[in-house]
């Protein structure tokens, strides 16, 4: 009978840690609509798009993304859900339109910057200085 008890209990545990992050975050599939998954980016690849994209990266990302984009910004420990890496290849590998799709609309914590940032040139920028992150 105890054998029983602590094979459940064993079980419980390993199910457990198998469905939530250590951190207790969560991370969920964030799929673009076809769209915008199939839009090329409307940024110029040049010094004065990189700059405008740093700038409000630092101003509106770097908080809950961190400063090299890796998602320790002071701000992430508040969150419920990840807020992701995007020198990884998996964010890497989305198009640029995905992207931009994510920083217009948001979803969770992550908010929507189509208002905060309404010039999308801007959030062109801002993906195109995503990409200088990369491992």
């Amino acid at each position: 009978m105890k054998t029983r008890l602590l094979t459940v209990a064993v079980m419980a545990i390993c199910f457990i840690s198998f469905a939530f992050k250590p951190d207790g975050k969560t991370k969920k599939p964030w799929n673009a609509p076809d769209k915008f998954a199939k839009m090329p980016s409307h940024a110029k690849n040049d010094a004065a798009t990189l700059k405008t994209g740093k700038e409000l990266y630092s101003k509106h990302c770097q908080s809950c993304h961190g400063k090299k984009g890796i998602g320790d910004g002071p701000k992430s420990a508040e969150l419920k859900t990840e807020p992701g890496d995007f020198t990884a290849g998996s964010f890497q590998s989305q198009s640029d339109g995905s992207i931009f799709f994510k920083v217009s609309e948001g979803r969770d914590d992550m908010p929507s910057f189509k208002k905060k940032i309404p010039d999308q040139e801007d959030i062109w920028s801002i993906v195109a200085y995503l990409r200088t992150l990369k491992k």
